[in-house]
């Protein structure tokens, strides 16, 4: 491996899926406790990751997409036991997150949402991606084309948000000659 390529940062030049977890694989109202741990402040029907097995059901036909974390998560757990909440189809797919150990915690989290992800595709440089999140402020114009809005306590799973993603996922990632038909 040359010194150039060592130095790049996982995922640069591929397909990269940015996801949230609160509004997006489960219910926007996700609370931490220090017994608990996360827990969802919300009516019974909603889960924990009760969306991550569609998401991963959605991205079977794209092998080569991988995931960035794009999750408040991440700062409180770190990119591995955040992953390790999801199912083992979308936990292999993820590369790291929108934060890192480099970074400045203080500033990141004064970043909108949106300005999080377009720094990291900055630095990451994806030849394409798509970014799932429940909040639609601070995404800059010249990336927000590429957000699928999702419902706060449906997430994913809403029929709008749903069929919007399947169409960017499509749109973004069905050319890879890596995908299948």
């Amino acid at each position: 491996m040359s010194s150039l390529a060592s130095r790049l940062p996982k995922g640069y030049g591929e397909h990269v899926l940015y996801v949230d977890y609160d509004g997006v694989l489960h219910h926007e109202n996700c609370l931490w406790h220090p017994k608990r741990g996360a827990y969802l402040s919300a009516p019974g029907e909603f889960k924990l990751f009760q969306h991550a097995e569609l998401l991963e059901e959605l991205l079977t036909p794209y092998p080569a997409v991988l995931i960035v974390l794009s999750t408040s998560w991440v700062r409180r757990y770190g990119v591995t036991r955040t992953a390790k909440r999801l199912p083992e189809g979308l936990r292999q797919r993820v590369i790291g997150a929108t934060f890192h150990s480099e970074m400045d915690e203080n500033y990141f989290s004064n970043l909108s949402r949106g300005l999080q992800v377009y720094n990291d595709i900055l630095r990451r440089k994806p030849a394409r991606f798509v970014a799932i999140d429940d909040v639609d402020e601070g995404w800059p114009l010249a990336i927000r084309e590429h957000l699928v809005l999702t419902h706060e306590k449906h997430g994913i799973s809403h029929p709008p948000v749903l069929e919007e993603l399947k169409s960017k996922l499509a749109s973004h990632f069905a050319t890879d000659p890596r995908s299948t038909p």
